[in-house]
């Protein structure tokens, strides 16, 4: 099984979500579709999550996922179930009660930080990092009880490794590549990626060429990525995600024009490049060519991301 734990339709309500079918090839798997993020009003994220959900129910080959059961008989048909994800807690406007509802909906990430310091704490790019506020723990010990997953990426080191300390399950850095590897403000610092691990969570290593070296979206600059993170933290604890922008013309504008959201360090190597699903679909063969094994390929390609699922989407009692 291939889990992409994080991908960017455009967010409009008639983005083309067969382009989903790009993963096909793969023979079954989970993505994990992005349907907000912090300049999004809780009305527009309701309005993409009703659209993106009935195009899901209409394409076939493409199934909405509610358990971890449905997402392993999806898979094993050689279909793509799909979940989805948040950037920030923007979209929540300020209601933790949006989260349950939110779960119902089909909402399994919440990375409550999107590069710049909201009521939750600090973000990424911030020079500054103040840590988790009351309002940001409480909202961790919702997401908890509701059954979505916790995420650090884009999030500021100290807050990310607050939310890791407040959780009692895992939390994920579901589209974070290592600073160890390539300098990069969006990357994890060894100790964000440890404090991760000690929750039982996964640090899912992208495609995104900015995140993975000077603009270079190869399988082999992933595999670099890959291979220091499980040194790091162990192979239980190392997933995968795209991150592909599949309205990458759109996002280069957003990018250059919008520096109150991305900084240089977003800009600065040209237009970014993304590994696209045809490049990802691969990562297994190139992995196995280096000389890993197949139960290592299995973890790090859908195993570890299933099971933080397995072990999170339950609500708590």
């Amino acid at each position: 099984m291939l889990w992409d734990q994080h991908a960017c339709a455009e967010l409009v309500e008639t983005a083309d979500l067969s382009e989903l079918h790009r993963y096909r090839p793969a023979g079954g798997g989970l993505v994990s579709l992005n349907v907000g993020f912090s300049p999004h009003p809780p009305a527009l994220t309701a309005s993409l999550l009703d659209a993106f959900r009935a195009q899901v129910e209409r394409i076939d080959g493409l199934a909405l996922a509610a358990s971890v059961d449905d997402v392993d008989r999806i898979a094993a048909a050689g279909d793509t179930a799909v979940v989805f994800d948040l950037e920030d807690a923007g979209p929540l406007g300020g209601d933790l009660d949006a989260v349950a509802r939110l779960v119902a909906a089909g909402v399994r990430t919440l990375g409550p930080v999107y590069n710049h310091a909201n009521a939750v704490g600090g973000g990424c790019l911030d020079p500054v990092d103040e840590g988790l506020t009351p309002w940001g723990r409480d909202l961790v010990h919702e997401l908890n009880r509701s059954g979505m997953v916790p995420d650090g990426s884009h999030v500021g080191a100290r807050t990310s490794m607050d939310i890791c300390a407040a959780s009692s399950r895992p939390v994920v850095f579901s589209h974070s590549n290592m600073r160890g590897v390539w300098e990069h403000p969006r990357n994890l610092t060894d100790d964000q990626a440890r404090a991760a691990a000690d929750t039982g969570g996964v640090v899912g290593i992208t495609g995104v060429g900015i995140f993975l070296g000077p603009n270079t979206p190869t399988l082999e600059a992933m595999a670099r990525h890959l291979e220091y993170a499980v040194e790091l933290v162990g192979i239980a604890h190392v997933g995968v995600s795209t991150d592909f922008s599949f309205d990458w013309q759109t996002f280069r504008v957003e990018l250059a024009s919008s520096p109150e959201l991305y900084d240089a360090s977003y800009t600065a190597w040209g237009p970014v490049e993304w590994m696209p699903p045809e490049t990802f679909i691969g990562l297994g063969a190139a992995l196995r060519q280096r000389g890993w094994a197949d139960t290592d390929i299995a973890a790090v390609l859908g195993g570890n991301f299933r099971r933080v699922a397995r072990q999170s989407w339950e609500p708590l009692g």
